[in-house]
């Protein structure tokens, strides 16, 4: 017997408006001051990385699907190829971040104020400001994980089982850009599982629609392209997994899970969470909420990897939480200083204010690595102009080959870091190189000649990986290129 939809929808009260007068103010404003802010420090490695990347588009590459690097390919050659231009697109991922997390809170029944409420916890969120003003891969697996959550949400509380064919596309789509959308698939499926074997009507109802199965398989046949580069590669995101798991990601995990928005975000996330494990036609997601952030910590993976079940949290929450703030002056007040206080310190970190001489102590890794590249690029070039026709460059990370596609064009430059490994070694004829990056004792023991060419000093005073680095120049390789190179290839 074919599975059918069931023959009718629930009873679902009519929604709340959308306050659209103070949450599209909120987004507008976020989205002008990301790109107000975007040309301040620089650019950050991973986005030299996906400009490099997006020149020659792939299906998928050695360290990540091929969605981040062709939004690169597509924002330089719409808006131009500056930092502006490469960060528009980010920045409207963060406006359209708030305006989903606002409809998760209007799908639950929350007003004007649970709304407005949201669209500020979001909007002044660190991490959602970080991948708001660069071009990261979190910038649109924000919108794709909370897109997806949105789908289900309304799948479940609707009792239209069409969302689920729309959570499926979403969730499809979310592969092209990175594979973490698996770990919202599985809670989910174990969320569903879990509620069913309870006797809880609705998600048990779940797996006897046909729109449900439909979803899946739409999912699937999305993905499926994903699914053949990596088996036809050898399943590289297992190498880059195991190589991206470190038993520090576990000791920062819950640190790191707190501030993700605001400490006063969190407190709301977690009463949004309890919330919804009350009511029984969201506890499905409330188990997919906990389970995806455990498997999160268990893989070893950073707490950003799953910040969409937060957010999903933080936006039910304010339901609840505006609910209780309601008519009560002094409860307000508390709600919203303790969200908007917390806030500030958030901001002040994700957003490129701080003076350049703090920004080492600042736990903003993407802010630091975003500092001193044009001045990086200078010193590499310089040393590579002295030396003879044939000369090559090979850096010891993508963000330095990046700079140097970005500010010095004319330099040739190798690098055995994860995809660029794959691009192959220095032409056969090459006899001198100019290493960037490298331990040079490792460099003496495969050429003639090894001699120091300086160390790099972006002259920002930022402490950061590239500061102190050391230029060598070797010449007289002791093996062909093709025989060296596997030696120069590393993974993290």
């Amino acid at each position: 017997m074919l599975l059918r939809a069931p023959r009718r929808k629930l009873a679902v009260p009519p929604l709340p408006a959308f306050a659209w007068r103070t949450v599209g103010p909120i987004a507008g404003v976020v989205v002008v001051t990301l790109l107000g802010l975007s040309p301040w420090y620089g650019y950050h490695r991973d986005e030299l990385y996906f400009r490099l990347l997006g020149q020659s588009p792939a299906w998928g590459y050695f360290d990540q699907p091929p969605l981040t690097p062709l939004l690169a390919r597509l924002s330089t050659g719409l808006f131009g190829d500056t930092i502006l231009g490469l960060r528009v697109l980010p920045a409207l991922c963060a406006g359209v971040l708030v305006l989903l997390g606002v409809a998760i809170t209007r799908e639950l029944g929350g007003r004007a104020g649970a709304q407005t409420l949201a669209a500020a916890g979001l909007g002044t969120g660190m991490f959602p400001l970080i991948a708001g003003h660069t071009l990261l891969t979190q910038s649109a697996d924000f919108v794709f994980w909370t897109a997806c959550v949105l789908f289900a949400l309304r799948a479940l509380l609707r009792g239209d089982g069409r969302w689920w064919v729309a959570a499926g596309a979403v969730a499809g789509a979310a592969t092209f850009n990175k594979h973490l959308i698996v770990l919202l698939i599985t809670g989910l499926a174990t969320g569903l599982l879990i509620t069913a074997g309870l006797a809880v009507k609705g998600p048990r109802v779940v797996f006897a629609d046909r729109w449900f199965w439909s979803g899946v398989a739409l999912a699937a046949l999305i993905a499926s392209p994903n699914l053949v580069y990596q088996a036809t590669n050898g399943w590289p995101q297992l190498t880059m997994a195991a190589a991206l798991s470190e038993p520090m990601n576990r000791i920062m995990f819950v640190p790191m899970l707190v501030s993700l928005l605001s400490m006063g975000a969190f407190a709301i996330a977690v009463a949004g969470w309890l919330w919804l494990r009350r009511r029984p036609q969201t506890r499905a997601l409330a188990i997919a909420t906990l389970v995806t952030i455990l498997l999160g910590f268990v893989s070893g993976g950073r707490a950003d990897y799953v910040a969409g079940s937060l957010i999903f949290a933080y936006a039910a929450g304010c339901v609840p939480v505006a609910a209780w703030a309601a008519g009560r002056a002094a409860r307000r007040r508390t709600v919203w200083g303790g969200l908007l206080g917390g806030s500030l310190i958030g901001i002040a970190m994700a957003l490129p204010l701080l003076p350049l001489p703090v920004l080492s102590g600042s736990p903003n890794e993407v802010a630091r690595e975003s500092v001193g590249w044009p001045r990086f690029a200078d010193q590499v070039a310089e040393v590579y102009r002295t030396l003879p026709p044939g000369t090559v460059v090979i850096t010891a990370n993508y963000g330095e080959a990046g700079a140097l596609n970005r500010f010095a064009p004319g330099v040739p430059v190798y690098s055995g870091h994860n995809e660029l490994w794959f691009q192959g070694p220095p032409p056969q004829a090459t006899r001198t190189v100019v290493f960037v990056g490298l331990p040079p004792e490792r460099l003496r023991e495969r050429f003639a000649g090894c001699s120091p060419a300086g160390v790099i000093d972006h002259g920002t005073g930022v402490a950061n990986e590239e500061q102190g680095q050391p230029i060598t120049v070797c010449s007289d390789p002791h093996t062909p290129w093709a025989t060296a190179w596997p030696d120069f290839r590393h993974v993290d």
